[in-house]
Parts: structure tokens; C-alpha cells; sequence
């Protein structure tokens, strides 16, 4: 079982509404549209990396319910690798997320009693990945797989969204730590004193900054890179797509800069429609966006 991208982590169904604005104290308000599809940070990375047209691997769970089938089965339309899903009867987490006119969104995650698979839940002796990138979602596989990483040099993506007990334990356990500026400020206050922070115990680190761009460290380099021009629709999936597409580009041994504008393009082009699967650019888009844009960044 051969794949360039390992993704490792949550799997969602959302439920998306686009709305006026959000809803104040016992407000009752009407959607002007509404799309439902798969999600989950991990998820929505294995679905960017297919796209890209690499091989993609998802490994977690999904309930044997009515979004788990729904989501197992656009999985497999965008021909990623589905033997790692376990199935059990807790059911499908499931989102729902209200968009306003400007992209910006809320969120609500359901769970219910679905807990984090064990360690051994899942065989991963016949998978060789290029990379393996976790959303810390599930903590437990994900810690027993960064020693095998280590011992096999397989390069390790973390996406941290937010900072919890599995970002907590595998920040200083990857090659390769994207997080967002929420993990960053609720670490530190502050995005540039999270960097240096973290550059301390991973060996590259970039914090997301949405509009803003990114910031990055590589041992003593560090930079700063400014996002790609876009009208943003909806912004939910955009950092999935960004490390989606950054995780393809280590399998691919971009240049770091290069790398950067990449994974860049992945999460501008995301925000650009409504629902985050549905904004994941195909392997085309990227490249025509790329090319629109080649100045930039430069």
C-alpha cells in the first residue's frame, strides 16, 4: 500500500449555511443557501492531495450512519485510499457552520459519544507513505505512528488548529509544525513569540495568518509571506487545503519557497466557494491560479 500522503486525524460530515449575519441571543434567521459535505481537517488534506493528483491515504473513524456512508463515499469518488477507516457504531461527528457575505464563519462540532480511537485501532504495517500529516485529532494513533516515522524517516506534517491535547503531544514529535495564529496566540499571546517558540523544539514551523499570509522558521532562517489576492466567499477548509497541499509538496521535495506558494494557492483558491470540500481546487485550478500569479512571491 503505496501513497504519497498519509492524512491521519478527524473526519466530519458539515452542514453549511450561508447567512445574512450570525445570529444574536434568541434570534431566529433564515439561510440564503446551504450545502452539506464532507469535512474534518485530515479529511479535507486527503481529499487536496488526490486532487493534486497524488496518492492520498486517509486513516480514522467514521460511523456506520447515514454521513459516515455520505462521507466514505466521496472519499472514494476522489480516489483516496479508504482501508484505514474504522467504522463503529458511535456516530459521524457532524458540524454545522454559518458563512456570512465576507467569508467569515461559526462553527458548532458534534461528537456526541465518539471518542479517539485506540493505538493499536489501526494496522498501518502495509502502508508505506512519503509523508504522513496529522491533525492531532486522533492522539493515541498518531503518537505511536511519529516513532515509526522517526525510525523509517518518513517527513511528518502537523496541522494545529488549535491547541489540545493532540497538538499538545506531537508539536515537538514532527518535522514539519503549520499552525494557525489561534494555536499560536493561545501558546503564547502572540504569533511572532509562538515562532521562536516553537522553532526551539521543531525543526520548521509557519503560522498561518488567514488574509495576512504566513510566518516561517527553518532553523536560524525565517521569513514572511503575504497571501494571494482573493474575494473570499468561504473560509472554512482554507487551512485544510493549505496543509493538504503543503504536506503534497514535501512528497514532491519542492524548494521551501516554492513549497510555500504552493500550499498558499491551495488554501486562497479554497476560499473562493462556499463549503470546504467543495472549494478544494483540482489539480488544474491550481496550476492556472499558479501561473496567473507567478509574480507574486517572487
Amino acid at each position: 500500500m503505496k501513497v504519497d500522503v498519509l492524512c491521519v486525524g478527524h473526519a466530519s460530515y458539515d452542514l453549511i449555511f450561508s447567512v445574512s449575519h450570525h445570529p444574536a441571543e434568541d434570534e431566529k434567521i433564515f439561510a440564503d443557501g446551504f450545502v452539506g459535505c464532507g469535512g474534518g481537517p485530515a479529511a479535507n488534506a486527503a481529499i487536496m492531495v488526490s486532487r493534486l493528483g497524488l496518492k492520498a491515504a486517509f486513516a480514522g473513524y467514521l460511523g456506520q450512519d447515514l454521513y459516515g456512508d455520505k462521507h466514505n463515499r466521496e472519499f472514494v469518488e476522489s480516489d483516496v485510499d479508504t482501508r484505514l477507516i474504522m467504522r463503529g457504531p458511535s456516530p459521524t461527528p457532524l458540524s454545522t457552520i454559518l458563512v456570512k457575505p465576507d467569508g467569515k464563519r461559526a462553527l458548532i462540532n458534534y461528537k456526541g459519544g465518539t471518542q479517539a480511537l485506540p493505538a493499536n485501532a489501526v494496522d498501518f504495517s502495509s502502508v508505506k507513505p512519503k509523508v504522513i500529516l496529522f491533525d492531532g485529532h486522533e492522539p493515541h494513533l498518531s503518537v505511536a505512528l511519529t516513532e515509526r516515522a522517526r525510525r523509517d524517516r518518513i517527513p511528518t506534517v502537523l496541522d494545529a488548529g488549535s491547541l489540545h491535547e493532540g497538538t499538545l503531544a506531537l508539536m515537538n514529535q514532527v518535522d514539519y509544525l503549520v499552525c494557525s495564529e489561534k494555536f499560536a496566540r493561545q501558546l503564547a499571546g502572540d504569533a511572532e513569540i509562538a515562532l521562536t517558540r516553537l522553532a526551539e523544539v521543531t525543526p520548521s514551523v509557519v503560522i498561518t495568518l488567514g488574509e495576512r499570509g504566513l510566518l516561517w522558521q527553518r532553523g536560524k532562517e525565517h521569513g514572511i509571506m503575504s497571501a494571494f489576492p482573493v474575494v473570499a466567499i468561504d473560509t472554512t477548509g482554507a487551512g485544510d487545503a493549505f496543509h493538504g497541499a503543503f504536506a503534497a509538496a514535501v512528497a514532491l521535495d519542492m524548494e521551501w519557497l516554492e513549497l510555500l506558494r504552493y500550499a498558499s494557492a491551495a488554501g486562497a483558491l479554497c476560499c473562493t466557494k462556499t463549503g470546504a470540500r467543495l472549494g478544494i481546487p483540482s489539480q488544474e485550478e491550481h496550476c492556472a491560479w499558479l501561473e496567473q500569479h507567478k509574480n507574486l512571491h517572487v
